[in-house]
């Protein structure tokens, strides 16, 4: 996996942007202006997403590339290290998930509008 492919792949969900809302290192993805991703500019083998708490956990004891996100509240937030043992399909599977999890916390008219 490669920034590139996986801001790519971020943009290509539905009524997403991308900004630097901290700093101009650390690239955030929104739906509905709710972040579901990140990634940092001088660290761009390393993204950040959200995750159901426990397949966080499962993750976690699974992949030695998945760990609870530093900074981030490490019960929702996971920290995904590319080049190592989560491969692109199962880091891309990662960005659905969270941005589905973003999504079911929508109320119901930004659900709708996302149609």
């Amino acid at each position: 996996m490669d920034i590139e492919k996986f801001r790519e792949y971020c943009l290509s969900k539905p009524c997403v942007t991308e900004d630097f809302p901290f700093d101009e290192d650390l690239l955030t993805f929104r739906v509905c202006n709710k972040i579901f991703a990140c990634i940092a500019m001088s660290n761009p083998e390393l993204a950040v997403m959200k995750c159901d708490p426990e397949r966080a956990v499962l993750l976690r004891e699974q992949y030695s590339a998945i760990e609870g996100a530093f900074h981030w509240n490490k019960k929702f937030w996971n920290q995904i290290h590319f080049n190592s043992d989560a491969g692109d399909k199962l880091i891309l599977e990662l960005v659905d998930h969270s941005y589905d999890e973003v999504v079911k916390k929508l109320t119901k008219k930004e659900r709708e509008g996302l149609r």
